[in-house]
């Protein structure tokens, strides 16, 4: 009876085993695809931060906001206002542009290309997307450590009574306060840690950096979504840590990990390094 108990339970076991494998490769997968997707960061080609009043959109080099070649030498201009953006095409007509914060930003077309506008703080950017772009054809695929179980962790979690503010600095500079609604303690080769997430569309968002930092994987840190806490626990599954959209685009303004989450230990799970970075 006991050996029939313990085979059910092995092969239980099993399938949860392959059903979370199976899980881990679809979502490699659609991240790939999203990373490469004709929209996806690969495709983020310029970054141009906008000054009051007129801001020229073409591909002259001259212009404010440069397109590539091949796209017309006067596209329009965008017109910053008080923090508010409008397009004015050379062909007529004004459209007032939602920026992504708090979002989702309005996009504008101008043949292959696209623009679209961002809030970082006190500045205001809009942000060209080419598929054509270089670092998209030439996308060499994202790269993982082996899957491996042992990086799933079950962390206990601590709310606290009202959201505490996080200061969050990004790659060019800027700190924001964020709102992190507790915190997870979990053990990792027989040493205690702690992570403080935000919160990002209904799920709790880390940021982490760890001892394979700027080694095996990208300098700056990588990041971890997980589901909100049931039952006082939050899993970890750092088989699912990915690269920020930095390690794919200079174009970006990644948040980057506060130093009470640069964790003393290497965790040899999740993305790797892209390529050429």
């Amino acid at each position: 009876m006991r050996s029939a108990l313990l085979f059910l339970a092995f092969t239980m076991a099993s399938a949860q085993d392959a059903s979370w494998l199976r899980d881990l490769q679809k979502w490699r997968a659609d991240y790939e695809t999203e990373v490469k997707s004709p929209t996806g960061w690969l495709s983020v080609a310029g970054l141009f931060w906008l000054h009051e009043g007129v801001n020229v959109v073409g591909s002259d080099p001259q212009a404010d906001v440069v397109l590539p070649a091949g796209a017309p030498k006067r596209a329009g201009v965008l017109r910053l206002q008080h923090g508010a953006v409008s397009y004015e095409p050379v062909s007529g007509g004004r459209r007032v542009l939602k920026p992504d914060d708090p979002g989702p930003p309005d996009t504008i077309a101008i043949g292959d290309v696209s623009m679209t506008i961002v809030n970082r703080g006190n500045k205001v950017g809009a942000r060209l997307r080419d598929p054509h772009a270089g670092a998209r054809r030439n996308f060499t695929g994202c790269k993982w450590f082996p899957p491996d179980e042992k990086w799933r962790v079950k962390a206990r979690w601590t709310a606290w009574s009202a959201p505490k503010k996080i200061a969050i600095t990004n790659i060019i500079g800027m700190t924001e306060p964020e709102d992190s609604p507790g915190f997870a303690e979990f053990t990792l080769g027989g040493r205690k840690m702690r992570l403080d997430p935000i919160t990002e569309d209904g799920r709790l968002f880390f940021l982490f950096k760890d001892q394979t930092s700027g080694k095996e994987t990208y300098g700056a840190g990588r990041f971890l979504y997980a589901a909100m806490p049931k039952g006082g626990v939050v899993e970890l599954d750092f088989n699912r840590a990915e690269n920020p959209p930095c390690a794919f685009t200079p174009y970006a303004t990644c948040p980057l990990p506060p130093r009470q989450n640069w964790l003393p230990v290497a965790i040899e799970a999740g993305e790797k390094k892209y390529g050429h970075h």
